[in-house]
């Protein structure tokens, strides 16, 4: 489930939303109130219940094969990983996709951009898509999902690599960092 040329996506596990007003993320360092949404760069992110704690690494320019090889093993270009906890969840969740024209959106991050914001309300496209078989999905992109009993070791290990990195909700991880 990614988005088509010129369109940016929100996932969300409620299909019942028809305006997307701004607000301010609890979480994050904006404090503006935002509309938030991902290109299909990122989209895979977010395949996952939105609660869900999640750290991801990929190769990027200036990766070291030392820094491949430990973060993200022999095969793979691009990693999610999550705690067991979280597996059925993952499998039970309805997740819902809502498309986006891209014109009312401007890219956030640097030097590549990790999400899309719009500082008015928007509408979406029309109704949200569900977004069915999550890890399928990463199968299908080719993004690798790990379980892990901990995710922290991971996550410090990725931290200091050279590797491109991401985390999202790890405040809901269920051993504290």
């Amino acid at each position: 489930m990614r988005p088509e040329p010129g369109q940016v996506l929100h996932f969300s596990e409620d299909p019942h939303l028809r305006r997307f007003e701004p607000r301010v993320a609890p979480t994050s360092a904006e404090r503006e109130p935002l509309v938030w949404a991902v290109d299909a760069a990122n989209a895979p992110s977010y395949w996952f219940p939105r609660e869900c704690p999640r750290a991801m690494a990929w190769v990027r320019p200036g990766t070291t094969a030392e820094d491949r090889l430990a973060v993200l093993g022999p095969a793979a270009d691009r990693v999610h990983v999550v705690e067991h906890g979280w597996l059925r969840r993952i499998l039970a969740v309805r997740l819902y996709a809502y498309r986006f024209d891209a014109a009312a959106f401007r890219p956030l991050g640097e030097p590549e951009p990790h999400a899309f914001v719009a500082d008015r309300a928007v509408v979406p496209l029309g109704p949200p898509e569900p977004v069915a078989d999550l890890l399928g999905l990463h199968a299908e992109a080719g993004v690798e999902v790990r379980l892990v009993r901990d995710l922290w070791p991971w996550w410090r290990t990725v931290t200091a690599s050279t590797a491109g990195f991401s985390g999202i909700r790890l405040r809901n991880a269920a051993t504290p960092g």
